[in-house]
């Protein structure tokens, strides 16, 4: 169904990461809907590994200037973009040089999670949100992949949830089967900042905890793998959002027209 303004947010897409589920399925996404003659738009981190020079990477200075507030410090949003190499389909990178010019997507050298990835998955969905805006672009679908474009929900029902800019976008959820991570118990003081309360997530944080809880608040859940694991599974059975069983890439116009 073309003419549809589609906005993927992922935290991985090919061939910025090379060896990915997520990175491939959103890349096959993104290319289908766009050669069908819709408006997408794919927004992503931009991670230490990926290369500027290689991808062309420039900043958005337009776009670029403005502050995230993160736990009542301020965070500089760098926006970039690149076209995705041999389409003209635009790729825009959330940067800032405190959280994501590090060699490693969450962990240390040595294998410990880094503390502040609550604080990452928080600017992320912030500047995701907040460039979108700036843009005057109003996606019709807004179509999450990877534990932190789940912030996303969260932040539009709560902190977003008297800005009417995105009534009328249809929130999708793919859920993937992600190497799960513990977050910082200090989340909930992060969140409550941005009178963020309650969430069942906070009794056990971590990258799923916040994608299953992210479940009850877009309109359509899609398995992005075919076989979830168990807890993501059962999370996926409960919930009393509208389903989708695992798509292959050709079939994602149904699924937007159907929302």
């Amino acid at each position: 169904m073309p003419n549809q303004k589609i906005l993927y947010v992922t935290t991985q897409m090919f061939p910025y990461q090379e060896e990915s589920n997520i990175g491939a399925m959103v890349n096959k996404m993104a290319l289908k809907m766009h050669q069908d003659g819709n408006d997408v738009r794919v927004f992503m981190p931009k991670f230490g590994q990926i290369s500027e020079r290689k991808f062309q990477l420039h900043e958005v200075i337009r776009l670029s200037g403005m502050n995230i507030i993160i736990n009542d410090l301020d965070q500089p949003l760098i926006i970039k973009v690149a076209s995705l190499p041999g389409e003209r389909l635009q790729v825009y990178f959330i940067d800032n040089e405190e959280y994501f010019k590090r060699k490693e997507f969450y962990n240390e050298d040595d294998g410990e999670t880094f503390t502040d990835n609550d604080e990452r998955a928080i600017f992320f969905a912030r500047g995701v949100i907040e460039t979108i805006k700036k843009l005057n672009w109003v996606p019709d679908v807004i179509h999450l992949n990877g534990w932190m474009a789940s912030f996303i929900p969260i932040y539009l029902k709560t902190f977003y949830k008297n800005d009417s800019y995105f009534n009328d976008s249809k929130l999708v959820l793919s859920v993937y089967n992600e190497e799960d991570q513990p977050l910082s118990d200090s989340i909930e003081e992060k969140l409550k900042f941005d009178n963020i309360t309650g969430l069942a997530a906070f009794k056990k944080p971590s990258f799923q905890q916040f994608v299953i809880e992210s479940m009850d608040l877009v309109d359509v859940v899609h398995k992005g793998d075919e076989f979830l694991q168990d807890n993501l599974d059962q999370a996926f059975a409960n919930t009393k959002t509208a389903k989708s069983e695992y798509l292959d890439s050709e079939s994602f116009d149904k699924l937007y027209k159907s929302i």
